[in-house]
């Protein structure tokens, strides 16, 4: 193994799990064992949230600016160590080093946007009556728990972390048992910065544990992101055990293209939007919904869906499985009369022979009843269906379950604002293939792609990660009484 076995992080210290099952960490580059990770069970849970509780005592306590403190030097050293988190991104999760670098960048700016919340949880104070006033101010809850995917080890930690510290909470995160090495830096650099012990912990394990979080009833809040499928079921338990829960699902983006649209800008663009990050997003281009001629386009597409090249600017999907799955979806599409324009199946990449790789695919002649077009595919596979109008392609659009995003490529500002204005989506993208809002506009999707109220990130992230507390006073007798006193 290149690294020593992961070990949870409780209180500060890095510890063995109580229990003796571990599961190998496997590269998904070359196939190589690069540690083990422990599976741990409820004893384990019981003791970073016994931990986190006694830090939450102190910890929310602690005025909001000099929370803070911790994530200035945090971000620092993010800033610091940038290339070896990059390369360690990289290789436990497969995706490209500048896509790795990519996802520290935004770990940074989140870092950031966690810097500047003492200028936004003012309270309000209004005197309301004569020698009466009210006050507003904002708590945190509790312990809080992140549970978090594969797919981007750093980013999405720090889509709950950064923001629910600096609040006052204390956290328990799970990472994926898939990718667990990058958590272990997260938590070895927030205490280099100076995070006291028992604020921020990580738990490793599988489903059992993520069960476990839910019916925890020392954990007050709880976050998810994963598959739509487990969203609902997380969702549910941690709803049913009273918790405050949000749990953010999978997505079936749709990109619709006008005939109008510049044609090499929307083309470089579609083609790295199905593709970036092996297409392993929440947030990927998976349907092109040409309108009208789009013939030329579709070309280009092609084209530049061509120079995307496995294990160069490529990089693999996350398991043996999911290239499995990704290939039987391509299978089955041209079983049913779909036309494969690119054929990513069956790469295998000279000098890592046991990587897991699909190659860029775009499928033709798709119609809306096909799976390839209905499920979350999450790899670098294209769908297009074709239509006459945007009324037709905003009725697929809004079909599906899901209600992530949705995208227009077009020089019409017309157009454009009839798709922002009609599409059942919470994110939308005009000539943006990926539209993921920066801080401090806060990422969210509708429909199945989301369950529960608020979001993680962003201004609005401020409402979940806390509870506001009202305070009315009145000090003058003389002001007399009335119906409000």
């Amino acid at each position: 193994m290149k690294y020593p076995e992961v070990r949870n992080y409780i209180n500060g210290e890095f510890v063995p799990s109580i229990t003796n099952r571990t599961l190998d960490v496997i590269s998904p580059i070359d196939g190589t064992i690069l540690s083990k990770t422990p599976l741990s069970g409820p004893l384990d849970l019981d003791d970073a949230v016994a931990k986190a509780q006694q830090a939450f005592l102190i910890w929310s306590k602690v005025p909001i600016k000099e929370r803070v403190q911790v994530f200035y030097r945090y971000k620092a050293l993010l800033e610091k160590n940038i290339t070896a988190l990059s390369e360690l991104i990289s290789e436990e999760n497969g995706k490209t080093f500048d896509e790795a670098k990519a996802e520290i960048e935004k770990s940074i700016e989140l870092t950031e946007f966690a810097c500047s919340l003492p200028q936004m949880i003012g309270g309000e104070i209004l005197e309301v009556s004569r020698g009466v006033e009210c006050r507003s101010e904002v708590c945190p809850v509790g312990v809080v728990a992140s549970i978090v995917p594969f797919n981007f080890p750093s980013m999405v930690p720090h889509w709950t972390i950064p923001n629910a510290l600096a609040l006052g909470n204390t956290m328990i995160l799970k990472p994926s048992e898939v990718v667990p090495l990058s958590a272990m830096r997260i938590a070895g650099l927030l205490r280099e910065a100076g995070l006291p012990a028992g604020v921020f912990n990580v738990v490793n394990g599988d489903r059992s544990l993520v069960e476990a979080i839910c019916d925890h009833p020392g954990i007050d809040t709880l976050s998810f992101v994963g598959s739509t499928k487990v969203a609902k079921i997380v969702y549910a338990r941690a709803a049913s055990k009273f918790k405050r829960a949000l749990a953010l699902g999978g997505a079936k983006n749709h990109l619709v293209v006008l005939p109008d649209a510049n044609p090499s800008m929307t083309a470089a663009n579609v083609a790295a939007s199905m593709s970036g990050c092996a297409g392993q997003r929440c947030m990927a281009a998976s349907v092109m919904i040409a309108v009208g001629d789009c013939e030329a386009i579709i070309g280009l597409v092609c084209a530049e869906a061509k120079k995307i090249i496995p294990g160069k600017n490529l990089g693999s999907v996350i398991s043996g499985a999911a290239k499995e799955r990704i290939e039987n979806f391509i299978t089955e599409a041209e079983n049913q009369g779909a036309r494969i324009l690119v054929d990513g199946r069956n790469v295998i990449v000279e000098g890592k022979e046991n990587g897991f790789y699909v190659g860029p695919t775009v499928i033709d002649q798709v119609s809306p009843g096909m799976s390839v077009v209905n499920e979350e595919i999450f790899g670098p596979v294209l769908s297009i269906i074709r239509v006459n109008n945007l009324d037709e392609a905003l009725a697929i659009e809004n079909s599906n379950p899901y209600g992530n995003a949705a995208a227009i490529y077009t020089q019409s500002g017309g157009m454009a604002k009839y798709l922002a204005d009609n599409a059942s989506a919470g994110m939308i993208g005009v000539n943006i293939g990926v539209p993921v809002p920066r801080e401090p506009f806060s990422f969210g999707g509708w429909n199945d792609s989301k369950f529960g109220v608020g979001d993680l990130t962003g201004k609005s992230s401020i409402h979940f990660w806390t509870k506001l507390k009202k305070i009315t006073t009145k000090w003058n007798p003389e002001a007399g009484i009335n119906w409000m006193s």
